[in-house]
């Protein structure tokens, strides 16, 4: 699975896919954006991304830009309002 990573407002984020799959895997999937906290706490935010290019999960978020991934950063929602990550908290 590919991983990138960007830098938003000095923090460092890994952005993957998420596993959870829908009926609709190949018109929008969930990207998931992970860091590590001052304390060693995991933060972990999700938001849905619609590929315009390659369909394909992993070549579609290899497409994405950095700027691309920063509105997804900052459009995303927490983890614990996620199904994708079981609303964990």
């Amino acid at each position: 699975m590919i991983e990138r990573q960007i830098t938003v407002d000095g923090e460092v984020w890994t952005a993957s896919i998420a596993g959870r799959v829908t009926v609709y895997d190949k018109d929008e999937f969930s990207v998931v954006f992970a860091r590590t906290d001052e304390h060693g706490r995991k933060i972990r935010r999700v938001s849905r991304f619609s590929p315009l290019g390659a369909r394909n999960r992993s070549a579609a978020l290899e497409e994405l830009s950095l700027a691309e991934l920063e509105v997804l950063v900052r459009q995303s929602q927490p983890d614990w309002t996620s199904p994708e990550l079981g609303y964990a908290k």
